[in-house]
């Protein structure tokens, strides 16, 4: 995949993660111009949760496939960008928890990548633990009935390089692969779900 490629699948896959709430500003704005009165408090909800929620990932996007800026260096915003983040995935009766561990700023940007691709494998929520032990960094799904099957066997088919079907969903691990081919890494996919990035 040449830098090209790669640029239309993070902007496509943005773009997908984007829309929607876009979209309801869009309809709540409608509303507001039509001047029915009956569906104010539905606008403002509609408009308070959909703002949030661009925001939310607006900001996590910024940093995990922006510009490398200072906000990576800060352990509690990169923090705090990813749990506002998870916070708007999935169904709210099963979230997504994040649970951190002292790990080195230096590993930022693939700790937000990991547990982006991680998320995606989950059904009804779950539970990341991110730390860092030995030289190695554990991205960690504590319960693996949570996640997809089907969702994982794909997501380690790209990550290993057996499937090269260059689909947006999988922008994130194209983007990883990246990052870990320019470094001195070695990342790992367990059989439980796990992500293990091994320094060499």
């Amino acid at each position: 995949m040449n830098e090209t490629q790669l640029s239309e699948l993070i902007c496509t896959r943005l773009s997908h993660d984007l829309i929607g709430n876009i979209g309801a500003v869009a309809n709540a704005v409608e509303l507001l111009e039509e001047g029915d009165l009956d569906f104010l408090d539905d606008i403002k909800s509609i408009l308070n949760f959909s703002s949030k929620t661009l925001s939310a990932r607006m900001k996590f996007f910024r940093m995990a496939f922006g510009l490398t800026n200072a906000n990576l260096d800060d352990v509690n915003m990169v923090n705090k960008t990813i749990q506002d983040y998870v916070a708007t995935l999935g169904n709210k009766n099963f979230p997504i928890e994040v649970c951190f561990e002292a790990y080195s700023t230096k590993y930022s940007r693939i700790v937000m990548l990991l547990v982006m691709i991680l998320a995606d494998m989950f059904i009804k929520g779950g539970k990341i633990l991110v730390k860092e032990q030995n030289c190695k960094l554990f991205v960690n799904n504590s319960d693996v009935s949570t996640i997809s099957p089907q969702k994982y066997k794909s997501i380690l088919a790209v990550l290993s390089g057996e499937e090269e079907e260059y689909l947006a969903q999988f922008a994130p691990i194209f983007y990883l692969r990246k990052l870990v081919e320019k470094s001195d890494m070695v990342l790992h996919l367990s059989e439980n779900g796990n992500f293990v990035l091994e320094l060499m």
